[in-house]
């Protein structure tokens, strides 16, 4: 009984609807902050995801402009499709034995472990371009693998289409 007055203690209604009132207004200026920063993380995900693939068909045309891989004339030393790149390709690597004689031995060279998710669209289906297609074209023409795109049709932070990067 030593704080006792005589009175219940608790909030009133007024200092209930003026918290909640608070507490909203605070929820309401967060959420455009959150969706932001969502944003911009997926569009860290999609440029790393985008130099991922590209750096891995890169490096399936220098072998194949080395002669390594063995590639049809009209493929341009580019892959056939994004499959290729994790299945991988056999190539003929000279070794070297302990006594110093040289041979050949084949190797299997992977490009990507998987292909990764396009997180604009949720999916592993990238938008494909080959080396015969038009620069600005929607579709594939299906002789190889020049570059990826994301198919999303959204726009970034910095005002410009995620298709064009």
């Amino acid at each position: 009984m030593l704080f006792s007055s005589g009175q219940a203690r608790g909030f009133t209604l007024l200092e209930m609807v003026v918290t909640l009132s608070v507490l909203a207004l605070l929820t309401t200026a967060a959420i455009p902050i959150i969706s932001t920063s969502v944003k911009r993380d997926k569009e860290i995900e999609l440029r790393q995801n985008l130099r991922l693939i590209r750096q891995a068909i890169d490096e399936y045309k220098k072998l194949a402009d080395e002669k390594k891989i063995k590639v049809s004339f009209d493929s341009y030393g580019y892959p056939p499709d994004l499959e290729t790149l994790v299945k991988g390709v056999e190539i003929e690597q000279e070794v070297s034995d302990p006594s110093g004689r040289k041979s050949n031995k084949k190797v299997m060279v992977r490009f990507l472990r998987k292909i990764p998710l396009d997180p604009m669209t949720d999916s592993y289906d990238w938008g494909l371009r080959s080396y015969q297609d038009e620069p600005d074209s929607d579709s594939w023409g299906g002789e190889n693998v020049y570059d990826v795109y994301t198919r999303s049709q959204a726009v970034a932070l910095d005002k410009t289409k995620y298709r064009d990067w």
